[in-house]
């Protein structure tokens, strides 16, 4: 996924696993409430619960206090490549070694404490999961024939959420329509209705995270607000005709070849439940 900005309806969550008062600070104003969602945790059984109770986008470690802990939950960057990681380090001279070190486990980049908290949303931004998928999906793909200047407003709206759960209301409310003027004008013809569309921008972002070792498919049903495995197992039949463990193995381009295949319509077009 390429790593150029794109803005999201939501703000971008970030994990920080911080034991210093510092840290913990830098986390607060380098990601201010009105900016982001930071969830800050102290240990590693909080970081595990963390990374599976909802998406992340980004994740910062504060390798400058935290010991050895800390480098153990750098090297789950591995794990979970679609969150990027970042090495927070304090602005000492000392620091050269963890500097490179961090380098060396691949993180996205370094962040310093005392240098870096008013640039950090920028140098984090780029990188977060929402801002790689929206980027990935910006134009929406010719086979599903989303040309009308709606269409093109509503397919921009839903893959700014990345998967996560959205109505036909939210998106309406967010291009400025109403609900049923989006209803019924998204699928004319005989296009795909925005429920199945809905689903299909879910299930590329199921598939995504299904290529991370550390997820299994309860934890990708989790993340992405499925009410439970089987929900999220119903929609990939429907979708794809395929099981949530055949996710990992599949790209984008081919969940939507196998959406083509007589699966664009539900009974009900446009109705705003998941």
């Amino acid at each position: 996924m390429s790593t150029d900005s794109v803005a999201a309806p939501t703000a971008p969550v970030i994990l920080v696993y911080a034991v210093r008062e510092r840290a913990k600070a830098f986390a607060r104003t380098a990601f201010p409430k009105r900016k982001a969602k930071t969830v800050v945790v102290k240990s590693r059984d909080e970081f595990n619960e963390a990374m599976r109770r909802e998406l992340i986008d980004a994740v910062v470690i504060d390798v400058g206090g935290g010991g050895e802990e800390a480098w153990e939950l750098l090297a789950l960057g591995q794990d979970f490549p679609s969150a990027p990681f970042f090495a927070l380090v304090q602005s000492r001279t000392t620091d050269g070694p963890a500097i490179a070190r961090a380098t060396q486990m691949g993180v996205a980049d370094i962040l310093t404490e005392g240098i870096d908290e008013d640039a950090a949303r920028d140098l984090v931004g780029p990188f977060t999961y929402t801002t790689r998928f929206a980027r990935a999906l910006q134009e929406p793909p010719a086979a599903l024939g989303l040309s009308s200047d709606i269409q093109k407003k509503t397919w921009a709206a839903l893959i700014a959420h990345a998967g996560r759960p959205v109505t036909t209301k939210d998106l309406a409310q967010e291009i400025g329509i109403t609900r049923e003027h989006l209803s019924r004008n998204f699928a004319l013809g005989n296009g795909p209705n925005l429920k199945r569309v809905i689903d299909l921008v879910r299930l590329i972002s199921a598939a995504e995270l299904s290529k991370n070792p550390g997820y299994d498919v309860r934890d990708v049903a989790a993340v992405l607000g499925f009410a439970s495995s089987s929900h999220l197992a119903v929609t990939t039949q429907r979708i794809a005709s395929t099981r949530p463990a055949s996710l990992a193995g599949l790209r984008a381009v081919d969940l939507v070849e196998r959406f083509l295949q007589g699966r664009t319509r539900s009974r009900v077009a446009g109705t705003g439940s998941l």
